[in-house]
């Protein structure tokens, strides 16, 4: 790994500028200590999306997409789903 330093200004309004190569990219900063960041490019994962990420939930959708890929959607007989409904136990 190649190290690069960069000297930045900080803008009047605590901007700075990384390079249009990085427009729109997400990035992680770490505050190591007063004044030592460490910037870093990547994918992240929004607070509301974590659940998904757990081993028993990731496991499940994969196995939901699995089942989804084997079982394409077709037209429901809804006289037949009828008849169904009626004859459950229960109905």
């Amino acid at each position: 790994m190649i190290a690069l330093a960069l000297i930045k200004q900080i803008g009047s309004s605590g901007q700075i500028s990384l390079g249009k190569e990085y427009a729109g990219r997400n990035v992680l900063i770490e505050k190591m200590d007063e004044g030592v960041w460490i910037i870093k490019t990547g994918k992240f994962i929004p607070d509301n999306e974590k659940w998904m990420h757990q081993p028993h939930v990731s496991n499940d959708i994969d196995k939901a997409i699995a089942w989804a890929k084997q079982n394409p959607p077709k037209e429901t007989d809804l006289n037949h789903l009828e008849e169904q409904l009626k004859n459950e136990p229960g109905a």
